[in-house]
């Protein structure tokens, strides 16, 4: 299943992870590492628990049930051939979708004349949804069909209804059946999930101990992703023998528990940043999911037990080689307070090569035949000297490709990482309750000018 390498990381069937350069002596590392025995132990039991427990999203992989209807509604909007899917939500509800579909598929993905297109309404900005609404309308008009895939576990989501409503009229102004086109994906009873029963609209439930950013392998992202074309089963796996993987109770055999525990290691003595290094243009939107799963995951007012804490760790995203060029002064010559992750891909889905054109060796030596991997790998390996050099400590993750299996893993591997993370910094790795605070303030300032407006 996976090998342990001499003092510094692990390679699975799959995904590698090293640790060799995060500059904390090996012992250190697995000593902090034994603190998360009880929660390995408490992740290990939530197997069997099903979605009783809230570690529920770990399960997923395990629910062909779910998978079951998941591929049955799947098979029934693709029967529409629909000319675009309209994914509705916003944070969980779409990033997981987005980094899987732009690995998986790219993200010149629409550009490439697909047979069933993709956006993203995550967003009430009025210029870029009137945008979406100049695109499907034609289609629209034209009598091709769209899939309206409307996402939010609690149903009442201001950003994801606004944007929702909108599109469910358009839809009725130019199909006598719209209700055939529309997906509504939350947790059961809710408003939302009521109001999608009463339209006629298809609902797929989300489990209720499963919070938005845990949810990629639940209907939320698996059913856009297969409408897409990508193997959902094949993620699934991934996720599983990640899963299982991330259960050990040797920790020097656990990813995530020694990658969750070397960042803490860093976090103790300063370094807050934690920045995400993807060496592939099309894992950006991976990045973005990573962020967000920090990010509402680890940053709490509160410890588990009450005290005032008001902790976390500030993820960021960086793009090889993009940001070398816009960020690599600051992450070499400023302050030393960030951790970084490098991640990259072994094998691209394609090759394109330098050419040798005659004279062009004077501006740049040595690219002239070679592959734009080679040069990226050549980039990386500079970039992890310099670092070295420098100072900054890192970890790297490497996959093998960017196919389903292997982003299955990643994605689980990065959740339990959190989870464990949480654990050693003692908060709530599950809740969000700042992010309710502007939900409120947010539905008190509409309702008084609904209020001042009748």
């Amino acid at each position: 299943m996976f090998s342990v390498r001499a003092r510094g990381g692990i390679r699975m069937k799959g995904i590698s992870f090293s640790f060799e350069a995060a500059l904390v002596p090996h012992e250190r590392i697995v000593q902090s590492a034994e603190r998360l025995r009880p929660e390995i132990r408490n992740m290990a039991a939530a197997v069997s628990k099903g979605y009783s427990d809230d570690r529920a999203s770990i399960n997923l992989c395990d629910d062909r049930s779910m998978l079951s209807k998941v591929e049955r509604a799947v098979r029934d909007k693709l029967r529409l051939k629909p000319e675009y899917l309209v994914v509705v939500g916003i944070g969980g509800s779409s990033l997981g979708t987005m980094a899987v579909q732009e690995a998986v598929l790219g993200k010149l993905y629409d550009q490439l004349t697909p047979s069933t297109r993709v956006l993203y309404a995550d967003t009430v900005d009025s210029d870029y949804l009137n945008n979406i609404l100049a695109l499907v309308e034609p289609a629209l008009k034209s009598e091709s069909n769209i899939v309206l895939c409307i996402v939010s576990k609690s149903g009442t989501t201001t950003e994801t209804v606004a944007n929702a409503e909108v599109l469910i009229e358009s839809l009725r102004k130019h199909s006598k059946n719209y209700q055939k086109c529309v997906v509504v994906i939350s947790d059961k009873d809710s408003k939302l999930w009521k109001i999608a029963l009463r339209e006629g609209f298809n609902v797929l439930e989300t489990p209720e101990r499963v919070g938005g950013r845990y949810s990629v392998f639940s209907p939320v992202g698996l059913f856009p992703l297969g409408v897409l074309g990508i193997n959902i089963g094949e993620l699934l796996a991934g996720a599983k023998s990640m899963r299982d993987a991330c259960v050990d109770t040797n920790v020097e055999r656990n990813p995530a528990a020694m990658s969750a525990t070397v960042q803490y290691v860093h976090h103790e003595v300063g370094r807050s940043i934690s920045d995400v290094f993807l060496f592939a243009n099309d894992l950006e939107s991976l990045g973005k999911w990573c962020r967000q799963l920090m990010a509402e995951s680890l940053g709490k007012e509160f410890s588990k037990e009450g005290a005032m804490v008001n902790v976390g760790m500030t993820p960021t995203v960086s793009i090889g080689s993009t940001d070398l060029h816009s960020m690599a002064q600051l992450y070499l010559g400023g302050p030393c307070d960030k951790f970084t992750t490098f991640v990259s891909v072994e094998n691209n889905n394609s090759r394109v090569n330098v050419p040798r054109l005659q004279g062009y060796s004077r501006l740049v030596g040595g690219i002239q035949g070679k592959s734009l991997a080679d040069i990226m790998h050549a980039i990386l390996e500079g970039t992890k000297e310099a670092f070295r050099k420098g100072g900054r400590p890192f970890m790297e993750i490497g996959l093998p490709c960017k196919s389903e299996y292997f982003l299955g893993q990643f994605l689980q591997f990065k959740m339990m990482e959190t989870m464990y993370l949480a654990y050693l910094l003692d908060v709530n790795p599950f809740d969000q309750p700042n992010v309710e605070s502007y939900k409120e303030e947010t539905r008190k300032i509409l309702q008084k000018k609904n209020d001042l407006d009748d």
